[in-house]
């Protein structure tokens, strides 16, 4: 079969475009299924760079978010047929997660456990569906699962431009939030705007806890007033800092990840004169994946993909998400 495969750690010119890949085998309590979309995250960079304390076994198909319909069923799969279309949730119970401890998406065909098939609805697409996983399921967990994010509230997302950040601001406002949203560009500026976001800041350009202050007034230590409600803060780094400096008192920073940093300089002293609240969410389950399905059924969301691309162009399509050029997600058709 054709796959995308990396042969060892470093830049992305270590992944290969094959033609004559061995397929997959079914085995008990799994099914092949026929690859229709897979999507890029961040986390795929980290893969193809070598992540300190986590080995991938070498070669490795890389992509942890897919779609498809099966092929062939297992001895022991119940519930599931050929011809069904799947949602697949990337999380391996036995192994660890798809595209770095097993193969992943980024082929025609793949093996995987019955216990990640999520059914997909009628009126949702493939691309959709793989555009999914580890963006938006991390995104609805965070908001909705944790109900972080409430009517009325002032919400600042960090990095919306990506597929995380989109799927915070399109769920923020599903939620009757205000949303400021964040990025590093006048397109893609302009691209949130039309998303739906109620205000915008180029970070570039503007330092966006000054532009709270501004707008709402200075965060109060004896009362509710200035500030913002919540930040989406998935960056760490350099942004953790001016977080803190424009949250009210009482408010939330929500925080999944830390592509900027995992270790920024911290002042605890806002911490406990403000009483804000830090809250992380880890990851997502069939249930966020299984409602996000529903509200693109319904016609309520639709995740945003900027690029469709096919399996021999995977390479370049990461590229841009390694150079920060996506609004959205990158989904790869095999």
């Amino acid at each position: 079969m054709r796959a995308v495969v990396l042969q060892d750690h470093g830049t992305l010119d270590q992944l290969r475009y094959m033609t004559g890949f061995p397929d997959p085998v079914v085995r008990d309590d799994h099914v092949v299924i026929r690859v229709r979309a897979t999507s890029f995250n961040y986390h795929d960079v980290f893969t193809v760079r070598g992540m300190p304390g986590i080995k991938v076994p070498l070669p490795m198909i890389i992509g942890l978010d897919m779609a498809g319909e099966i092929l062939e069923a297992g001895a022991g799969v119940s519930d599931w047929k050929p011809g069904d279309r799947v949602l697949v949730n990337p999380l391996n119970r036995q192994k660890g997660l798809m595209g770095e401890m097993m193969h992943g998406g980024l082929a025609e065909k793949c093996l995987v456990a019955q216990h990640q098939l999520i059914r997909m609805p009628d009126g949702v697409t493939f691309e959709q569906a793989a555009a999914l996983p580890v963006a938006y399921g991390t995104a609805h967990r965070m908001l909705i699962t944790h109900k972080t994010v409430n009517s009325g509230d002032k919400v600042l997302i960090l990095g919306a431009s990506g597929g995380v950040g989109t799927g915070c601001v399109i769920l923020a406002k599903m939620l009757g939030a205000e949303v400021i949203a964040c990025a590093s560009s006048a397109d893609k500026v302009e691209r949130l705007k039309q998303l739906g976001a109620d205000h915008v800041i180029n970070y570039k350009e503007t330092d966006f806890s000054k532009w709270v202050v501004e707008k709402y007034g200075k965060p109060q230590r004896r009362s509710y007033e200035g500030g913002v409600d919540a930040v989406v803060n998935f960056t760490g780094g350099d942004t953790w800092a001016p977080t803190l400096r424009c949250v009210k008192r009482g408010g939330r920073i929500l925080v999944c990840g830390a592509t900027a940093g995992y270790d920024p300089k911290e002042d605890l002293r806002y911490i406990w004169s403000f009483e804000l609240q830090v809250i992380g969410s880890n990851s997502f389950y069939d249930d966020n994946l299984q409602a996000l399905m529903g509200l693109i059924q319904e016609g309520t969301m639709r995740p945003v993909i900027d690029v469709v691309l096919p399996l021999e162009r995977a390479a370049d399509g990461l590229r841009m998400i390694e150079n920060r050029e996506v609004f959205g997600k990158v989904v790869v058709t095999p």
